[in-house]
């Protein structure tokens, strides 16, 4: 991984920082994106990883707009020539216990958001990379979704997953195989389909605060193994994607613990009839 060069969206916190902190530790050259819409992260980010005798790049960039992404592209070409990893991971979901219907005055914007944010920005960034991609060797591109796109606002998870957000959530799956195949053979693109993250519906954010009680025990147990992810163990599956999986390109790994497996118990054998 030493030297490789790795455009990581969503660095500022959370799990983008996980994973830019996992990359940097295995010697591998950053360039982050960075919006104003959280000053104080922005800022931490950037003197965490481009101050003093770092290397890493910070451009300022709103990943929904076209001419910001070419920008950050010509960036990468200029100073780095091309680019070996590109972590989609940028989103962004309106929980209900939190914002309640899109009727409501303040989310008036909230469902174009939530494309933009988690579809758009990911497809800009990818074409925008993608001329990037080619030009290294064994390139790989993670696009992060969410099981909000199979659960949709239903079960447990109506509370924290929101309409726009969970239909976006589907259709990471379309562009990760159409992706796959147009990048075939010399990039592969795989997704990271997450549950609830302690950083992202889990437990370290204000919509898991305002669930009742009742509710966060509805959320845990229907996970197999009765907790929320951390941010790590996001950042060591896409390590492992981008060093280890060299032989898999289209594919989705499930990392939620088993909550969709969660809803029904495996019964005892029958004694038979025969």
């Amino acid at each position: 991984m030493e030297g490789k060069i790795a455009l990581v969206a969503g660095a500022s916190r959370g799990i983008g920082l996980a994973i830019a902190r996992r990359l940097s530790g295995e010697g591998v050259q950053l360039v982050l994106p960075w919006h104003d819409d959280r000053p104080d992260d922005s800022r931490a980010m950037c003197e965490e990883f481009c101050g003093g005798e770092n290397k890493h790049i910070a451009v300022r960039t709103d990943l929904r707009k076209i001419e910001d992404v070419k920008n950050l592209a010509r960036t990468i070409k200029q100073k780095c020539g091309h680019l070996h990893i590109l972590i989609n991971n940028i989103e962004r979901g309106g929980m209900p216990v939190i914002h309640g219907s899109y009727e409501h005055l303040v989310n008036k914007d909230q469902w174009l958001l939530e494309m933009e944010t988690t579809l758009l920005a990911k497809r800009l960034l990818f074409e925008q990379s993608l001329p990037l991609l080619r030009k290294a060797d064994n390139a790989s591109v993670i696009n992060i979704s969410s099981i909000a796109g199979l659960t949709g606002r239903s079960g447990p998870t109506g509370h924290i997953f929101s309409d726009g957000y969970a239909a976006a959530n589907r259709g990471i799956a379309s562009l990760t195989e159409t992706w796959a195949r147009l990048a075939a053979p010399r990039i592969r693109v795989n997704e990271i389909m997450l549950g609830l993250i302690d950083t992202r519906h889990g437990r370290d954010t204000r919509g898991w605060g305002e669930l009742s009680d009742t509710i966060r025990k509805q959320l845990t147990d229907h996970i197999l193994l009765k907790r929320t992810g951390s941010p790590e163990e996001v950042a060591e599956t896409v390590l492992f994607l981008v060093r280890d999986a060299s032989y898999m390109t289209g594919s989705t790994i499930r990392l939620d613990g088993g909550y969709m497996l969660g809803s029904d118990s495996v019964p005892e054998m029958p004694e038979g009839i025969l």
